[in-house]
């Protein structure tokens, strides 16, 4: 009898299905960690939002009125920054991945500051911002503020520990809000709360193919449905 023929296992895509992929969604949801393990993957360049840099940041934690339109001006700033990262990046040869997109700063402006700020802010970052590249695809993470809450909690990190609890749903609200009428670039909405992409290598297997099978210009993924 002949030996059997030897199995053939099929290697999987080590590719990236896009040369510049964006993670986003509200803190505690896990872009940074998910935007991390798709660049080992694929062999991609990283770019990470440097929230800590704000210096402001800490104390609108605490007093979320008093010191909003600080903390977003210093936003602005970083976005200027991180549009020329983005752009350089893009020159080169290697792919990009990153946890954040530069158009969603108005999101943060929209809910922490009053209208006459506002306006302010926007007058302001109009004269700064810069046009950055746009991702081939964004993966919006989505979780409840509960399950956010609890995250937070667990990485205990001490600023975030002083998240006020109505900040934290307004955000996720405005989060919402905001990619339900997002059209830039193709996007991928992912039901976040019962994925674990970082201790569960099937949670991940899921949504890598998830990822590269996309088609549509806007898809929704829950995990053990085919939405």
């Amino acid at each position: 009898m002949s030996a059997a023929p030897p199995l053939t296992v099929t290697a999987p895509q080590l590719r990236p299905p896009h040369r510049y992929i964006a993670i986003e969604g509200p803190i505690g949801v896990g872009k940074t960690t998910l935007a991390t393990l798709l660049a080992e993957r694929w062999s991609m360049r990283t770019l990470f939002e440097r929230p800590q840099d704000n210096p402001f940041l800490e104390r609108f934690y605490r007093d979320t009125t008093r010191y909003a339109l600080q903390t977003q001006l210093n936003f602005a700033l970083q976005r200027l920054t991180q549009t020329r990262e983005v752009a350089e990046a893009m020159t080169g040869h290697a792919p990009l991945i990153a946890d954040f997109i530069t158009q969603k700063s108005e999101l943060f402006a929209r809910l922490t500051l009053p209208d006459d700020e506002f306006h302010l802010y926007r007058d302001i970052a109009s004269r700064i911002d810069t046009s950055a590249p746009a991702p081939d695809l964004v993966v919006y993470l989505q979780a409840s503020p509960e399950v956010l809450f609890a995250r937070i909690q667990k990485r205990a990190l001490p600023m975030e520990l002083q998240i006020p609890d109505a900040y934290l749903r307004a955000l996720c609200d405005a989060y919402n809000d905001f990619f339900y009428h997002y059209d830039a670039t193709p996007l991928l909405t992912v039901n976040a709360e019962h994925l674990n992409p970082l201790d569960s290598p099937a949670d991940f297997a899921l949504l890598v193919d998830r990822i590269e099978s996309m088609r549509g210009r806007k898809e929704f993924f829950v995990k053990g449905t085919s939405l």
